[in-house]
């Protein structure tokens, strides 16, 4: 359904606009309010329910083009269920991650390939971990949006120009969905994630970026490059607490964009580095994609150089400050 498939991302985000809206008005926002805390950036207590806005407006785009729900998508929105719950009443640390990875394993066994077994286990913590690490960068007004209408974008004009027209309209549709979500998440956020809409999409990216890798759109390291703003902040502050033998699964105010924040950029300009950064990953990751693997491999070279050197220098200026 070639005009489906091109009608699918207005879908994903009119319906996402609209479900954005009705999840603010009084009766609705009462519901699993993130109110703040200690290692809040936020000052007023906001709904924690966005991401039924962005899971609705993907199923919206899915009924319409694709009738066949692939086990990856089914996979995702099972996980904005069991995430809502989470968000609701709270779900033990070791049961969300059992979850995670179980979601993982049915989508590379029954929607993805993986190839042996040390590949399938090293693809499914991938996936869980993905999944994860957009929940953790989801701490920020518009950030965790914003990233996820540019990294799905990305996956969808490199899908666009390999000649996948269902890849690219998925991805476009997730970020579609995201948009209409991000128009409420803009500072000052009406309306947050939550677990609901972060640990979808986190998976998601993982997902899509492996089914691209399948489907021989574009190289395993792809994805990886494309939101390595997020995957570097996650896994090094992962790596830090680590390191300093703390509760990694605990709430806290570490992040490298946090601390932009904290250290007086604010959310808006806090969001606007961070898209810039993810514009530069995803527009360097299009470039290279189909080149030699010399190229790549440059190209891979430099965006660690950068994204390690601009930790560096947060890191730097947080311990200079008084």
């Amino acid at each position: 359904m070639p005009g489906m498939a091109a009608l699918a991302p207005l879908a994903a985000f009119a319906v996402a606009l609209l479900a954005s809206r009705l999840l603010i008005t009084p009766r609705a926002r009462r519901f699993a309010l993130d109110r703040p805390n200690e290692r809040s950036l936020h000052e007023a207590p906001v709904p924690r329910t966005g991401g039924i806005a962005v899971a609705l407006g993907i199923a919206a785009a899915c009924a319409l083009a694709w009738p066949g729900l692939p086990i990856v998508l089914g996979a995702a929105l099972a996980l904005a269920a069991v995430s809502f719950v989470d968000d609701l009443a709270g779900l033990p640390t070791l049961a969300r991650l059992a979850l995670h990875l179980a979601a993982a394993a049915a989508a590379l066994a029954f929607d993805l390939s993986a190839g042996g077994a040390v590949a399938f286990a090293l693809l499914a913590l991938a996936l869980a971990w993905t999944a994860n690490l957009y929940n953790f960068m989801d701490g920020s007004d518009g950030l965790a949006g914003g990233m996820a209408v540019i990294g799905f974008a990305s996956y969808g004009l490199a899908a666009l120009l390999s000649g996948d027209a269902r890849l690219a309209s998925l991805s476009v549709s997730i970020a579609a969905a995201a948009g209409g979500f991000l128009v409420f998440n803009w500072h000052p956020a009406r309306l947050f994630l939550g677990d609901v809409g972060s640990i979808p999409l986190g998976f998601l990216a993982g997902a899509l970026g492996i089914a691209g890798w399948n489907r021989d759109v574009w190289p395993l390291w792809f994805p990886a490059l494309v939101f390595a703003p997020f995957m570097a902040d996650a896994t090094l502050t992962l790596a830090k607490r680590l390191l300093r033998r703390e509760r990694v699964w605990q709430a806290h105010r570490e992040h490298y964009y946090q601390r932009l924040v904290r250290m007086g950029l604010g959310h808006r300009r806090t969001a606007c580095v961070e898209y810039a950064a993810m514009a530069g990953c995803g527009a360097l990751a299009l470039l290279v994609f189909r080149e030699p693997a010399a190229v790549q491999g440059i190209a891979l070279a430099l965006a660690a150089a950068a994204l390690g050197g601009a930790a560096v220098w947060v890191d730097w200026h947080w311990m200079s400050a008084p």
